[in-house]
């Protein structure tokens, strides 16, 4: 019997495997629908968020629903596996659904990565890629959490540019936020293993040191990130420069929670700055 298209369909009539398989095509045809119309739905707000620059509650919706569309793409394939040993290779039904699941895995790809930047916003400074406020203070926690446990200390340094405000009056906002990213590169390149700095807000900045084994190891780093800092940046052929007043509050004389560590800190950066020192510690500011 030669076996075309009419025999195909009479065998589907009668074989009770292949009954289900298309039954079961169907559903997966309605699954993959479903994906597809959520997937448009997550990809529209995270291209909304990514433009904005600025992650909100709908957005971490969004990212769970393409979580949810992954899992579900997941299944349809694994659904599409079983139907593929049952049915005949020549069933238009199957090349169909095939494309449509191919097209939806392209369109879950997509939402990933989406989904990954929004993660990264809403953790990083916009401008500079430095964790943001959150991100520093979740890392603070954990320092706290380590050295409480592990009898360790380590140090909070609040940083703020001498300079800065002269720059933007001077060149320009967009020459103040080039400096910006220069020094957040310079600050970055000073970070070692386990370390973290953070924008604040502004021409402020954050240091998280840990393992500080002593005012003298705190305070070469301190020496090490005034002199990189301070170093002239050549910005569209203009030569500008800003200098960090670097304020140091160390667990655990100076503070045992994250708040007095950080307004300890902006008090020593304070004295600094007047001081025109370059760094203070808390420990050491006049009674």
């Amino acid at each position: 019997m030669t076996w075309d298209r009419r025999t195909a369909t009479s065998a589907t009539s009668t074989d009770p495997s292949l009954t289900r398989a298309r039954e079961q095509n169907e559903k997966v045809k309605e699954k993959v629908a479903d994906c597809a119309d959520e997937l448009a739905v997550v990809n529209e707000v995270l291209k909304r968020e990514a433009a904005e620059g600025a992650p909100s509650k709908e957005a971490t919706a969004a990212i769970r629903r393409s979580e949810w569309v992954e899992s579900k793409v997941q299944e349809c394939a694994a659904e599409l596996e079983t139907i593929n040993s049952v049915l005949d290779n020549g069933i238009d039904e199957r090349s169909h659904l095939e494309r449509r699941l191919s097209s939806t895995a392209a369109a879950l790809s997509e939402s990933n990565a989406r989904a990954e930047e929004a993660r990264y916003l809403a953790l990083h400074d916009a401008l500079t890629r430095l964790p943001n406020m959150s991100l520093f203070e979740d890392r603070l926690d954990l320092a706290l959490a380590q050295a409480k446990r592990y009898q360790r200390r380590f140090a909070v340094m609040f940083i703020d540019l001498d300079g800065f405000k002269a720059v933007n009056d001077t060149h320009g906002h967009d020459v103040g936020d080039r400096v910006l990213q220069n020094v957040a590169d310079r600050l970055q390149s000073a970070v070692r293993s386990g370390d973290t700095v953070s924008r604040r807000s502004g021409d402020e900045f954050l240091f998280l040191m840990m393992e500080a084994k002593d005012e003298a190891t705190v305070a070469n780093l301190a020496l090490k990130i005034g002199a990189a800092v301070a170093v002239n940046c050549e910005i569209e052929g203009v030569s500008v420069g800003v200098a960090p007043s670097i304020g140091i509050a160390l667990y655990p004389e100076d503070g045992l929670t994250d708040d007095d560590l950080l307004k300890n800190a902006d008090t020593a950066m304070y004295f600094a700055k007047q001081e025109k020192s370059g760094h203070a510690f808390f420990s050491r500011l006049p009674a």
